[in-house]
């Protein structure tokens, strides 16, 4: 800034004829730029600081009433014993028949093939182990078209059915 308010700086010629003075700015204007840097100091010191509200601080405690609120998972058996496959018996009647067929062989009574696979021959594309079928049940195959049944069963069905399955010929 030039010793003299109100001076011609001389760009002119550089700027299509647009003449420049050399101006201070006004001191509310000033008065409001430095209370803005202020603010932002004391705001920012505060929320991270001070009061403990960042983003961060908040999203941590979410996760954890989240987490607290959630129902615990119950353990899911690792053994298919008869009783549950007993019990897994109507649970796959009234869920899996119309992909799997009545007999879980992948056709329907009529004989037609049906969109789920044959679950008693042997042969898994996802495992064949008691803890395969229940990952598979429980997480589905959406590229096969299988919902996930995990949100929609409980682990306590999904046991019984995986269950069944396993004890129905198929399972290794």
């Amino acid at each position: 800034m030039s010793n003299k308010p109100g001076q011609i700086l001389g760009h002119g010629a550089e700027n299509d004829g647009i003449e420049e003075y050399d101006n201070p700015l006004p001191t509310w204007w000033l008065g409001l730029f430095y209370f803005t840097i202020a603010w932002g100091v004391f705001y920012g010191v505060n929320y991270h600081f001070v009061a403990k509200t960042s983003q961060a601080i908040q999203y941590d405690a979410e996760v954890a009433a989240a987490a607290a609120a959630a129902p615990k998972q119950a353990e899911l058996p690792t053994v298919a014993t008869p009783e549950l496959a007993a019990a897994g018996k109507g649970i796959f009647e009234a869920n899996c028949v119309a992909c799997h067929g009545p007999e879980a062989k992948g056709v329907d009574a009529a004989g037609n093939k049906t969109a789920g696979p044959d679950l008693t021959d042997g042969q898994w594309i996802h495992g064949g182990t008691y803890a395969d079928i229940q990952k598979t049940i429980t997480v589905g195959v959406p590229d096969k078209g299988m919902i996930t049944w995990g949100p929609i069963l409980g682990a306590e069905k999904i046991s019984q059915v995986a269950a069944f399955v396993h004890n129905s010929g198929g399972g290794q």
